[in-house]
């Protein structure tokens, strides 16, 4: 018992010392006076490393923050001091549980990089093959862990100024970036990431990303394949060596909105230092920081681009409700005003001249604004496709992000439509035409929805007596046939164009079907309205 208190003793003073420190820094920077983006930049990077990376995943999460805290917060100053070489091989060691000299024949002493929770080298392995090896800061779990323990105690200091039109609880903050860093913290995570990444583009020829060594990866060490070539932003040495820029340029934004539109699974920090150029490819590096979209989310993303193309207010509006999570009553006047603004300011450009990121970006900030909580992963895509829309303008400026979007979007619809057995494929022009034919049903289900939710105000009292509701309800039964003899007609004539098999009387069995169907529902209707009559 004497011996647990010994030990802990040390830990206790240690972190008494440091939350002085942490004290004393937001004292200096005198936050009784209020916190500007600048100031909140400031104070991060007095702290260290550790806050240096939360500020840094902060500021794509502009969801939670506002614009300009993120804007300032991606200025933070990377710049870390490199860990002894002796401390590189005790992690190494430690974590693969053999000597260096036992995995890689060379293992170079100075690192190629060094960031606040690790630092990489270049090495070899036995075969010759080089590699990178990412090690892991010693202690680093233990130490971020501590320092936001001792941040949260802090968190009350932190409020944004005044002046910025609301308030941050930075412990609701701290506490979503802190499951995002120990995601960072275990290597595992990373390198499935990059096996994910490199499946749904390995039949892409012009993109790929390093492949992992799995035997030489654990939590705290990450051994991939190195990658040379040139950066991306390197337009000198691409022109020289014979790349034509704007192919690049165009087939990396194809590729990310590939990743986006398709994949559900992108780059979530494509800055340029992310993206090489190597043997006529593009290459991903550091797959730390990924972003997700579900297949609900995806649909809801081309419908918005389509949106945003067509001038729909209403389009847009309801994609940012289906999309978000209220956080409180929605004034859908306010929120319609706002959308209809935002798409006005735009309004006067081509859809060749619009500017995505900005788009998804003011997006996401009209949201908050409205009390609107975007998911993680739509606030992750705007900052990213920011930064992408930059490196291609760079490239090209011809090129246009969201054009490339839009035919994404539109292929990926019609792709909705090829099915790989002519039976699902019969079956998919069915729900097509109907999704279309039904759409009123449709938009009545959503007007009771946002009645239920209290989000439509109905100004009419109306009382049905039974009698009116059996009319209305025989009526309503009356035209939903009609709707679906009308989808069967004209779903059964796309069929009869194809040459599906099995056949009857020459045209596709399931074209037949349709019209007999559609035959079978037109009598039963008249037949209803001469008993009604």
């Amino acid at each position: 018992m004497e011996k647990e208190q010994t030990l802990e003793q040390p830990a206790r003073s240690e972190s008494k010392e440091r939350l002085k420190e942490i004290a004393a820094i937001l004292r200096s920077h005198e936050l009784v006076k209020g916190l500007t983006p600048e100031k909140l930049r400031a104070i991060l990077e007095d702290l260290g490393p550790t806050y240096i990376k939360l500020g840094q995943i902060m500021s794509m999460r502009s969801d939670m923050i506002p614009k300009e805290y993120c804007e300032a917060l991606t200025q933070l100053r990377t710049a870390v001091p490199p860990m002894p070489f002796d401390e590189v091989r005790r992690v190494v060691e430690s974590s693969l549980g053999r000597a260096i000299e036992e995995v890689y024949s060379e293992f170079s002493r100075t690192p190629i990089g060094s960031a606040s929770i690790a630092q990489a080298h270049t090495a070899r392995l036995m075969d010759g093959e080089r590699v990178v090896v990412k090690v892991q800061r010693e202690g680093i779990h233990g130490i971020m862990a501590r320092d936001m323990a001792l941040l949260r105690k802090a968190a009350g200091l932190l409020r944004i100024a005044p002046g910025a039109g609301e308030v941050v609880d930075f412990s609701i903050v701290l506490d979503e970036m802190w499951k995002v860093t120990q995601e960072e913290l275990n290597f595992n995570i990373e390198a499935a990431n990059a096996e994910e990444f490199y499946r749904f583009n390995e039949d892409v020829a012009f993109a790929t990303c390093p492949r992992i060594h799995r035997e030489l990866t654990t939590s705290q060490v990450l051994t991939m394949e190195y990658i040379d070539g040139y950066a991306v932003d390197d337009r000198q040495s691409l022109t020289d060596n014979g790349y034509d820029l704007s192919e690049i340029g165009a087939k990396l934004a194809d590729n990310y909105i590939k990743q986006v539109v398709t994949d559900g699974f992108f780059h979530a920090d494509p800055h340029p230092g992310n993206i090489r150029i190597r043997g006529g490819q593009i290459v991903w590096i550091d797959m730390g920081m990924m972003g997700r979209l579900s297949a609900r989310d995806q649909a809801l993303f081309g419908k918005a681009v389509a949106a945003v193309a067509q001038h729909d207010v209403e389009g847009v509006k309801s994609v940012v409700l289906a999309m978000g999570r209220c956080k409180g009553k929605i004034d859908h006047g306010a929120l319609y005003a706002d959308i209809e603004d935002m798409l006005t300011r735009f309004g006067g450009e081509e859809l060749s001249g619009l500017d995505l990121g900005q788009l998804m970006t003011e997006c996401v900030d009209l949201a908050r604004a409205n009390h609107i909580s975007m998911p993680e992963g739509v606030s992750m895509l705007a900052r990213g496709l920011a930064t992408v829309e930059g490196v291609v303008a760079d490239l090209s400026p011809d090129i246009n992000v969201i054009t490339i979007a839009t035919a994404r979007a539109s292929g990926l619809m019609f792709d909705a439509m090829d099915m790989k057995k002519e039976v699902k494929k019969g079956f998919r022009y069915l729900l097509e035409s109907g999704k279309k034919a039904l759409a009123i049903p449709g938009l009545l289900s959503d007007s009771l929805r946002a009645l239920s939710k209290g989000q439509t105000r109905v100004g009419v009292d109306v009382k049905l007596t039974d009698d009116t509701f059996r009319a209305l309800n025989n009526l309503l039964g009356k035209a939903i046939a009609c709707l679906l003899a009308f989808a069967l007609l004209i779903s059964s004539s796309i069929i009869c164009t194809t040459g599906m098999e099995p056949k009857l009387l020459g045209i596709p069995a399931l074209g037949t079907l349709g019209y007999l169907g559609a035959v079978g529902l037109t009598v039963w209707i008249f037949v209803k309205i001469g008993r009604d009559e």
